[in-house]
């Protein structure tokens, strides 16, 4: 047996960490997404292992809506924390405040206002390239992206723009004002993140994991019960064993019923699951283009 054969994560990470080491040799200041969420999670692990034992070249930046999950925010700095990364907060309260974004009366999740919030810190910071752990199985609109994905002067993104990357090649060329949105994931699976993670013995946050929460029954799927958005007066409210499958807006993210309490028993629940990841992601379900409509305007 070839000792020194290779698997199917060890070649996309080695993708991985190719893209990577493009981006820093290809631009001046570049940044790295980092919300805490599982493929992010993933993304800054390849971050340390194509440029350890130096630190990481780049600074971690994180959109906080004001309506993330807890567990979240709190893992999140911790963890940049811990690598010793510089971590950049830009809020989409602040972003509203100065007028940077105006919320729609009666829109709820504040999905949309992370554009205007992304796009203006991208200009304060003067990036010319923001690395995110998209992937293209997500959803249709994102298997339209590139691993350089180009977006204008604008931050808008045409599909019908996008650059040929032949033989692993990426053209990172741009005029002021343009940037590069970055995409090391884009051959991964779901899957295949999961069992990276098992892999490296990676932390998560906790709520991953199989835990008590109180939920209501909205629009087909479990939403958290919170304070932003509490339970209405003919609505259940029930105490269930519950975990996430997919990170976004604590108004919006719907939690699966699960027994799951380890990387090891996810894998059995996503290897058997009918529903796509983001599935239970509300906001994704209010018209078919609404993720490419977002994507246009800048949304990561």
């Amino acid at each position: 047996m070839n000792k020194y054969k290779l698997t199917h994560l060890d070649y996309l990470e080695s993708e991985g960490i190719h893209v990577l080491r493009e981006v820093a040799a290809q631009f001046e200041r570049p940044t790295l997404m980092f919300s805490g969420g599982k493929d992010s999670i993933v993304m800054l692990r390849l971050a340390e292992k194509a440029f350890r034992p130096a630190r990481i070249p780049f600074p971690l930046l994180n959109v906080d809506t004001g309506h993330n999950f807890p567990e979240l925010n709190e893992f999140r700095d911790r963890r940049a924390a811990e690598l010793g990364a510089k971590l950049i907060v830009r809020t989409v309260e602040d972003a509203l405040a100065k007028g940077i974004a105006t919320q729609v009366p009666g829109e709820l999740s504040r999905n949309r206002l992370q554009i205007p919030t992304l796009l203006a810190a991208i200009e304060e910071f003067r990036f010319d390239a923001a690395l995110g752990g998209a992937r293209r199985d997500e959803e249709k609109a994102r298997a339209k992206e590139r691993f350089f994905s180009f977006r204008d002067e604008f931050g808008q993104w045409d599909p019908k723009k996008q650059r040929p990357e032949l033989w692993n090649i990426y053209n990172g060329r741009l005029i002021p004002g343009q940037h590069m949105r970055v995409f090391p994931l884009s051959n991964w699976t779901e899957m295949d993140v999961w069992e990276y993670i098992q892999r490296e013995k990676l932390e998560l946050p906790s709520i991953y994991f199989a835990h008590k929460r109180e939920v209501v029954r909205r629009a087909g799927q479990w939403l958290p019960v919170n304070d932003l958005l509490p339970p209405k007066d003919n609505e259940e409210v029930k105490t269930l064993q519950v975990r996430v499958r997919t990170i976004g807006d604590i108004m919006s993210t719907g939690c699966i019923e699960s027994e799951a309490t380890t990387v090891e028993h996810i894998i059995g629940e996503v290897s058997t699951a009918r529903v796509t990841e983001r599935g239970g992601r509300a906001d994704d379900k209010v018209s078919e283009s609404s993720m490419e409509d977002r994507k246009r305007e800048g949304y990561f």
